[in-house]
């Protein structure tokens, strides 16, 4: 999970495994592959950093890259 901040203040935690797409326009909306869209008060670009820190954390990151180099042997 990764914090993000609402746009009234509130705290809040979502997956990140679950974040389809970022963008900033000027507010940043983060889409869920469930369909539901969320503001947050962060710019993209630490949303994003955040949701590559969880990754490398959780090791999904890794298995990633791991699955792609053997991917470009075959």
């Amino acid at each position: 999970m990764i914090s993000v901040t609402r746009l009234n203040g509130t705290p809040m935690w979502i997956n990140a495994l679950l974040v389809e797409m970022v963008e900033e326009s000027p507010d940043t909306y983060i889409t869920l592959v469930t369909g539901k869209r969320l503001i947050v008060l962060e710019k993209a670009e630490e949303v994003i950093t955040k949701i590559r820190d969880y990754n490398r954390d959780i090791g999904t990151y890794a298995a990633t890259i791991k699955v792609q180099s053997m991917e470009e042997l075959t």
